[in-house]
């Protein structure tokens, strides 16, 4: 038999192994410090405001997944109904687990941040993430796993209909859990908006409002349980749905059975690169700064799966087509690759317009207005811009700090230190003949 091919009896495992790991990590940012007494008291409240959100949303989706099991049961056929029941399952364990993790890395992040810095705080906030990610890729792996297991344990793809059951069970939880997570996180902020804001005058965010709490735990439920419940139904899904191409496609060389098993064999080497993308982390969040780290993170694992993917499809032998007209042997892997590479790009040019000289372009607009935007463009200042900026004001001169360089409101001229020349504008120097020196 195909090494590659035996190795999917390793998938349960290799799920459980993960989970494993997901659990190492949330007894690990559970056993930090939760901070002074009063955030161990708002983050309490808020952990059981979220815990009992999704106490009582699993208790309206039992008796809808009854419901659909019946049906399933009787009118298809039991085989599907387990499987439905058992996605639906999966499921809500890793929004549980996610829940739990999410609630318990918000203070600490917190408490990192102001006892050990950004890098600390980076650490706690990774960790608490990759709870959920490692729940829903190990999950996923786990079912899929088993269920390919027990309906193609005598090599007969006819069964293996049955696992569709999985994905439609993962749908449902997320259908509920991310329609009814959402419509909670908003009802609850436009409610702390228009209680604080409009009728008591307090920030939103203020201690002395009360819908606050709410606010918090409705981010947590639909950001955290049903954003995990969506992502572990497109991650099965997809899985599930390249299984069913494979087992009804023509293959020219080797068997159908090889073309079903790569998609388990590819998540198997997908998990393992997770797991050491995150022990990765620890490593970049000491060299470089939290942006920086967070990128290079994930490309670190996603070298590993296109490594991982090419010795499997290599391995396999497996060639879709028929004679004369097959395709390319490797073309899986081709595949494979440019699906994460688009991904990684998306990723990128994501964070650029979110972090990167747009967002300074925003910040210079909502400080000095559109006039001032547009003489920013006609000097051509477009070139001269940081990863942070501080505003400072001095008599009625008003700059932006980028990178060491401070850029005059009245009279649009740059200031900056290079070695021995001081470069400064006229209203500073005019400044500085009125005031002494500027700090």
């Amino acid at each position: 038999m195909n090494v590659w091919l035996g190795s999917t009896g390793a998938a349960p495992f290799v799920g459980v192994g993960g989970l494993l790991v997901a659990i190492s990590i949330y007894v690990g940012i559970s056993r930090l410090s939760a901070g002074t007494d009063v955030m161990k008291e708002i983050a309490a409240q808020i952990h059981d405001g979220a815990m009992a959100f999704l106490k009582k949303e699993y208790s309206y989706l039992l008796v809808f997944i009854a419901l659909v099991f019946s049906l399933l049961f009787y009118f298809l056929n039991p085989q599907t109904a387990y499987s439905f029941l058992f996605g639906a399952i999966c499921s809500m364990l890793a929004g549980f687990l996610g829940m739990k993790a999410a609630t318990k890395a918000n203070v600490r992040t917190a408490q990192a941040a102001v006892e050990r810095g950004t890098g600390a705080a980076l650490g706690v906030a990774f960790g608490g993430g990759a709870v959920m990610g490692m729940a829903v890729a190990s999950l996923g792996v786990f079912g899929v796993g088993v269920l390919y297991g027990i309906f193609t344990g005598e090599g007969d793809l006819t069964s293996l209909s049955y696992i569709n059951g999985f994905a439609m069970g993962a749908s449902t939880i997320a259908l509920f859990a991310r329609v009814g997570g959402g419509i909670y996180t908003k009802a609850a902020d436009v409610g702390a908006d228009l209680v604080g804001k409009v009728e008591a005058g307090i920030p939103e965010d203020d201690p002395r409002n009360p819908a606050t709490i709410a606010d918090n735990v409705g981010d947590n439920v639909g950001d955290t349980a049903g954003m995990g419940a969506d992502i572990f139904e497109s991650y099965v899904g997809s899985v599930i749905a390249t299984m069913a191409i494979g087992a009804t496609s023509a293959v020219y060389a080797g068997s159908r059975m090889e073309a079903v098993a790569l998609p388990l064999i590819v998540i198997m080497i997908g998990l393992v690169a997770s797991v050491l993308g995150i022990m990765a982390m620890k490593f970049l969040k000491g060299v470089l700064d939290p942006a920086s780290a967070l990128r290079y993170a994930p490309m670190i694992s996603a070298l590993i799966l296109f490594a991982g993917s090419y010795l499997a499809v290599k391995g396999l032998g497996f060639q879709i087509g028929t004679e004369g007209n097959a395709l390319s042997p490797m073309g899986p892997f081709w595949a494979i690759l440019l699906g994460s590479v688009v991904g990684i790009l998306i990723g990128t040019v994501t964070e650029y317009y979110t972090a990167g000289k747009p967002v300074h372009r925003i910040v210079i607009s909502s400080l000095y207005g559109l006039g001032h935007k547009r003489h920013y463009r006609d000097r051509g200042w477009l070139g001269v811009y940081g990863h942070s900026c501080s505003a400072h004001l001095f008599g009625d001169v008003f700059e932006l700090r980028m990178r060491g360089s401070l850029w005059c409101r009245n009279c649009g001229g740059r200031h900056a230190r290079h070695g021995r020349h001081h470069h400064e504008c006229r209203c500073l120097r005019a400044y500085r003949g009125q005031r002494g020196r500027y700090q």
